[in-house]
């Protein structure tokens, strides 16, 4: 593994300007690396990026927090991934039998296998978690004329989760080194929120998630290393349910390798990984014993700037794999 070749990207990525910071983790072999540079806040004043500088990791959340519990739940038989939503919310469009929605299960919303739309400013409908809540399962929803990926698969199955948890997911044990309440001053900060009126530094990012008081689809926090000890449990057990595909580019709960995806193209094919809006990703090589992170905050101070970050994935994954 070539991980001085990866990290000379990282490290010009953030030498240029087009990233603020970058953390680069990698693990196989039994050996472990993890190199910094730049800065965890920039704005309103610089704070240097340090290994344990704890990221607001987006959409992870969704394989490494909502779809590894949904699973568990499935593997102590306390759901049926096959079988509807309404099993554990049966308040689902309780207003609506026949619905399409009511229909909509577990494994499908773990493999965006749904025709919810992307992505809805549910932020936007109201300030009270509970009511926004009851939004999200009383809401006609948009129906798409084919699947795409998703927020909407992950809000829902964080409700079941919180349906069979009893209890809010802020309140759950999301495992060592990850947090869905972070100190602040251990974290890189995200955007400038023209909504929230702040620079958002151990707050989530994601509106949606801020909005509904945490959810499946976002919320979590976690350093790098606490992603390659999740790595490293999941390579020293070997590919489960979460590997198993369910489309050509995804499997329950995470992307799965294909030409043009953010791991690059010298993985195995029997490599699994997530990308999170923030500037995070994740991916793990059952096939290699390999895994690797690397942790921007590539929207602070704004969204709104072109930073190469999808290119900057593909490049460092591939540059990993140079002997």
């Amino acid at each position: 593994m070539s991980f001085e070749a990866a990290w000379a990207l990282a490290e010009e990525a953030v030498a240029s300007g087009r990233i603020p910071c970058a953390v680069l983790g990698a693990v196989g072999q039994g050996a472990r690396e993890v190199r910094w540079t730049g800065h965890a806040v920039l704005t309103p004043e610089a704070v240097p990026v340090a290994r344990d500088t704890v990221f607001d990791l987006a959409s992870l959340t969704k394989p490494v927090f909502t779809a590894a519990r949904i699973l568990a739940h499935a593997a102590a038989g306390r759901i049926d991934l096959d079988a509807a939503l309404t099993s554990v919310i049966p308040d689902f469009r309780q207003y609506h039998a026949d619905c399409w929605e009511r229909r909509v299960t577990f494994r499908e919303c773990l493999g965006h296998l749904t025709p919810f739309p992307a992505v809805e400013p549910i932020y936007t409908y109201g300030s009270d978690p509970a009511t926004l809540r009851a939004f999200v399962l009383q809401r006609e929803w948009r129906r798409l004329p084919a699947p795409v990926y998703s927020d909407i698969n992950f809000i829902l199955l964080g409700i079941a989760l919180e349906r069979l948890e009893g209890a809010a997911i802020r309140e759950m044990d999301p495992g060592p080194g990850l947090t869905f309440a972070p100190d602040p001053e251990a974290c890189a900060a995200t955007e400038a929120c023209t909504w929230r009126g702040r620079v958002m530094r151990g707050e989530v990012h994601d509106e949606n998630c801020f909005a509904l008081g945490g959810s499946g689809h976002a919320g979590l926090f976690g350093t790098a290393d606490a992603l390659l000890d999740v790595a490293e449990e999941m390579l020293a057990r070997g590919p489960g349910p979460e590997a198993e595909p369910l489309s050509e580019t995804r499997t329950h709960g995470w992307e799965r390798a294909h030409p043009g995806w953010s791991g690059g193209q010298a993985c195995s094919p029997a490599t699994i990984g997530h990308t999170g809006f923030t500037g995070t990703g994740l991916w793990i090589d059952f096939g290699t014993g390999r895994a690797w992170t690397l942790l921007t905050n590539r929207v602070h101070p704004t969204r709104h700037a072109e930073t190469g970050i999808a290119a900057l994935r593909r490049a460092v994954g591939e540059a990993l794999f140079v002997e």
